[in-house]
């Protein structure tokens, strides 16, 4: 009975999703006049005039791009207990992300309008669109197991304001028919120090009878296996027979799916991709035969893209969605109900449909390498690792690469590897020189850099023993919640890192 009345009231925002798919521009327009008008008399409104703004080209003119850095001043003082700042009244939530700026930590403001409009409606469309795909699912007939981070609270002139990750703010948040279905407790879920919260996990969460989980691949790969090796089974569906569906995001799911599809041998079980971060929820995937995601639109968040020939320009150029071509990189630019105008992400997307508007993500703005000029990211790196897999009937766990560079050791440059098998590739010279070949075949730039090896030379390749990349991240404090490994970067600080945790084995 409480399966069916959740599914059918969860069921009802689809009509809403439909109107949105229909009126795309129509939506955006809305919410762009609704952000600037209800953010008009805050600081940040006043500075740049948003009660004489009269349309989107005059908006794009007066306010510019930013990053978390631009931000930051405002951001400091919110953290003092100031007001109306970014949005208006005071914000007691600010989620922490390592992210790739140049600082530890970012922290980003999430206000009461965030957390409803942006990040809980996403969660109930990411339930009501997996049951229109799967109107026999099961899923509330047993508990849901979320993946979250930590929380702590700090005190400033007196009050409390809360730091923690985003997944552990909604966790806090929870509505309470969510908080029954859910499992572990919320203490337990809220623990910081990340390996006794695994363990506990690993122990309450066995007994349960879980229908879903949720949560950023890699660490969810980390609890299942405690479970497993916990009980001595040699698959979770011994432990969670009625498990039907893993809800995933944070990082791409392709170098992660065959572990997946070996700890979770069932036809039926559903993988649904999810877009979200600390500064907002974006997409979600509406169909089983693809990956892409919806674009969703009626968040209160309003989408402008820049074309990547554009990014390095003083006053980038921006589009909008009625201006956006499929198969083309943009980098994405947010303004938002928490406070953040026409904030750089640092997410690259890619559209794969105009009707509705569908994405995938395809790098960072910062995560990549173009030390030569090849332009290589990580939508070409994880497609390439696939292929290479595939031929070379190997699992990856985790990897990370970046630049070789002309030195007086190397006459070429190159692109090393760390990398972390599950399945170690059955011949580890055949397995480079595929991964090289898929390389070259999905990026023109590096295919013209390799060629008869005159600028790049054969990329070079280490195995890290199993459980390198965990004791990287444990030891730069980065366990858990939405610390993710740096897949590509172009300067060697990481890679040079975990090379001193290995005896490295080169090919």
């Amino acid at each position: 009975m409480f399966n069916s009345l959740l599914t059918w009231l969860i069921k009802k925002r689809i009509h809403q999703i439909e109107l949105f798919i229909k009126y795309p521009f129509e939506v955006q327009i809305d919410w762009f006049k609704k952000l600037i008008t209800t953010a008009k008399d805050t600081e940040w409104g006043k500075k740049f005039g948003y009660k004489s703004i009269s349309s989107l080209d005059e908006y794009r003119e007066r306010v510019p791009i930013g990053d978390y850095n631009s931000f930051k001043p405002f951001i400091d003082d919110l953290r003092k207990g100031k007001q109306n700042l970014l949005w208006p009244g005071s914000i007691k939530w600010f989620a922490r992300s390592s992210g790739t700026s140049e600082n530890k930590s970012k922290y980003i403001p999430v206000s009461s309008e965030a957390l409803e409009e942006c990040h809980f409606n996403a969660g109930r469309d990411m339930l009501a669109l997996y049951f229109n795909n799967h109107p026999d699912s099961r899923v509330f007939s047993g508990k849901g197991l979320v993946m979250g981070g930590s929380r702590n609270i700090a005190e400033s002139n007196g009050d409390s304001y809360f730091i923690g990750d985003l997944s552990a703010i909604l966790i806090k948040n929870l509505p309470f028919w969510a908080q029954l279905k859910s499992t572990p407790s919320t203490s337990i879920a809220l623990m910081e120090e990340w390996e006794s919260k695994i363990e506990k996990m690993a122990q309450i969460t066995s007994s349960h009878d879980v229908t879903s989980i949720t949560g950023v691949p890699s660490w969810m790969l980390v609890l299942i296996k405690k479970i497993l090796d916990n009980t001595g089974k040699t698959n979770m569906l011994e432990i969670w027979p009625n498990l039907e569906v893993f809800f995933h995001g944070g990082v791409n799911f392709s170098p992660y799916s065959k572990q997946f599809k070996l700890l979770l041998p069932h036809e039926r079980m559903t993988y649904m991709e999810t877009y979200n971060a600390s500064e907002g929820f974006f997409g979600l995937q509406d169909r089983t035969d693809e990956n892409d995601m919806l674009l969703m639109l009626d968040y209160g968040i309003f989408y402008e893209f820049i074309p990547m020939n554009e990014l390095e320009n003083e006053h980038p150029k921006t589009i909008l969605l009625d201006e956006v071509k499929l198969g083309e990189n943009y980098a994405m630019l947010i303004s938002t109900n928490g406070g953040l105008w026409r904030y750089l992400i640092g997410d690259t997307v890619m559209f794969t449909t105009k009707n509705p508007f569908r994405i995938r993500i395809t790098g960072r703005t910062k995560s990549f390498i173009n030390a030569f000029g090849e332009e290589l990211i990580i939508d070409n790196a994880e497609k390439a690792l696939s292929i290479a897999s595939e031929k070379c009937h190997a699992i990856i766990t985790e990897y990370t690469a970046a630049p070789v560079y002309f030195d007086d050791e190397f006459s070429k440059a190159a692109h090393e590897w760390i990398i972390e098998f599950e399945k170690v590739p059955d011949n580890l010279d055949f397995f480079k020189e595929t991964l090289d070949t898929a390389l070259k075949s999905l990026n023109s730039d590096y295919e013209a850099k390799r060629y008869k090896n005159l600028i790049l030379a054969p990329p070079i390749i280490h195995v890290a023993p199993s459980g390198t990349f965990y004791k990287w991240m444990k030891k730069m404090n980065k366990l858990g919640g939405q610390h993710k490994v740096i897949r590509l970067y172009n300067s060697r600080e990481y890679v040079d890192e975990i090379l001193k945790l290995i005896q490295p084995s080169g090919l």
